[in-house]
């Protein structure tokens, strides 16, 4: 995607410098900035880019030339398959979600939010400050900033219940974003081998992390308001699972909000076997016509350990999330933490403090409410114009998705390259399914790019299904 006036310009240069031969010699900075009427810093950034991708080379004195290309030959590796071995199981390289598609696409299929939605201009500025700081050239402690830690742990005291005890900044631990925590809780609380109950569908990414670590999964099934209890008390008893991973707040990829109802008969469960509720509150700022209410605040004897991120909220460049657990669980995690990763980024630490310390933080948050709104209510609408086959269970409270069942008989490989060839991108639930699916699903991100697509997309949809056909 072209975001700016000196990429526009690698995309240009390069195209020039396919063409040339080696040794010629660009055109001066002058003369690009004439020819493009860019400014001089921004070919000079462009020039660098090229640099680092080793098309050019800069000869000080003379100019910049394309530089001789590498000759290649095909390399023989076929002995690392006999070192390696089969592997465990065989992981995705990447999810569909991750892909980086071209900028004429409709996307529905990323997972992030785009960044009209992210408090840009808090986000630049705090990492601006940062730089001039001396957390640039220092290492932190292995569970975090304790100023960071203390945010983390009064965030989620506001919602202790009158009575209990509320969490310390003793009781975080500052991990490089979710999908690390959740490797790390994975080792240190389940185990390779041992099972773990997960509700179906669920995160494709705590699938992935537990298959890393070797857990063996036990999926429970969810609906509007949340798992099925009497099946979830039955796995417990069936297979002496300690752990049970879930989303009780804007569930991904369902945006389900559990009821109050459910919540204390889950939490009453987990009490009653001795296990752990690992509470993942993915979505804590993306509530629509609801709130986020952790489980976490309702007890203090940690069964409940509580995990939060900022990378979706502030950006996707900082990658910090807050753990909150009590007791000899938290020192285990810590210590799987710190031989995994060491410590959490200084500065990027430093970054998230400030961002979400300034009074311009809940004010964002506030308007980010009503802009995601309107971006759900736009595709939802589109669905039901374009494609009154999609079946839409519930309209989600919150989160940055829509779950839409289709027809049993449709072939959605099928229909995710149709829709391709038709610009638009979009992401099959297969793989939110920790064991076989429940049906038929897509996955629609409303967050995305471009909301003012969002009826072109549903058309195309529309049509792409009908051509594929169930």
């Amino acid at each position: 995607m072209i975001n700016s006036s000196s990429e526009n310009l690698v995309l240009i240069l390069r195209n020039w410098i396919s063409r040339a031969p080696a040794g010629t010699q660009l055109p001066s900075t002058r003369q690009l900035v004439a020819e493009h009427a860019l400014s001089p810093v921004t070919v000079q950034k462009a020039l660098r880019s090229l640099i680092a991708q080793g098309l050019i080379e800069s000869r000080p004195g003379i100019g910049t030339f394309v530089r001789q290309v590498p000759v290649t030959r095909p390399q023989d590796f076929s002995w690392q398959t006999a070192a390696l071995g089969t592997p465990r199981q065989k992981l995705p390289e990447i999810h569909p979600s991750q892909r980086t598609l071209p900028n004429d696409f409709i996307s529905l299929h990323s997972g992030y939010p785009d960044r009209e939605l992210l408090p840009e201009r808090l986000v630049k500025s705090a990492f601006s400050r940062v730089a001039r700081s001396e957390s640039v050239l220092q290492r932190t402690d292995a569970a975090g900033l304790p100023a960071l830690q203390t945010w983390f742990a009064a965030e989620l005291a506001e919602h202790m219940l009158p009575g209990l005890s509320a969490p310390s900044a003793r009781d975080v631990i500052i991990l490089p974003g979710s999908q690390s925590g959740l490797g790390s809780i994975f080792r240190a609380l389940v185990g390779e081998g041992q099972p773990m109950l997960i509700e179906s569908p669920t995160y494709w990414g705590a699938i992935l992390a537990a298959a890393q670590v070797g857990v063996t999964l036990v999926p429970i099934p969810g609906g509007p308001q949340g798992p099925d209890t009497l099946e979830l008390d039955r796995a417990f008893e069936r297979t002496g699972a300690r752990a049970f991973y879930a989303h009780p707040n804007f569930a991904n990829p369902t945006g389900a909000q559990w009821s109050p109802e459910v919540s204390e008969r889950v939490l009453k469960i987990v009490k009653a076997r001795g296990a752990f509720l690992i509470e993942d509150d993915w979505a804590k700022d993306f509530g629509i016509s609801s709130d986020s209410s952790p489980l976490a605040g309702r007890e203090d004897h940690g069964h409940v350990l509580y995990l939060r991120s900022l990378t979706k909220s502030l950006s996707p460049a900082v990658r910090v999330a807050g753990l909150i657990a009590r007791g000899p669980a938290r020192e285990r995690i810590l210590a799987d933490h710190q031989a995994q990763s060491m410590y959490v980024s200084g500065p990027l630490q430093a970054v998230a403090l400030d961002v979400v310390s300034q009074p311009g933080w809940k004010t964002h948050i506030k308007s980010l409410r009503q802009q995601l709104k309107n971006r759900r209510d736009l595709l939802i609408d589109s669905l039901a114009q374009h494609v009154p086959e999609a079946h839409l269970q519930q309209i989600p409270p919150g989160g940055l998705n829509l779950w839409v069942q289709l027809p049993d008989g449709i072939d959605l490989h099928r229909l995710e390259r149709e829709c391709e060839t038709r610009k638009l991108a979009i992401a099959p639930g297969a793989s939110w399914f920790p064991a076989e699916e429940s049906g038929k699903y897509l996955r629609l991100n409303y967050s995305g790019p471009n909301p003012g697509a969002f009826d072109e997309a549903g058309r195309i949809l529309g049509q792409a299904l009908r051509h594929v056909g169930y």
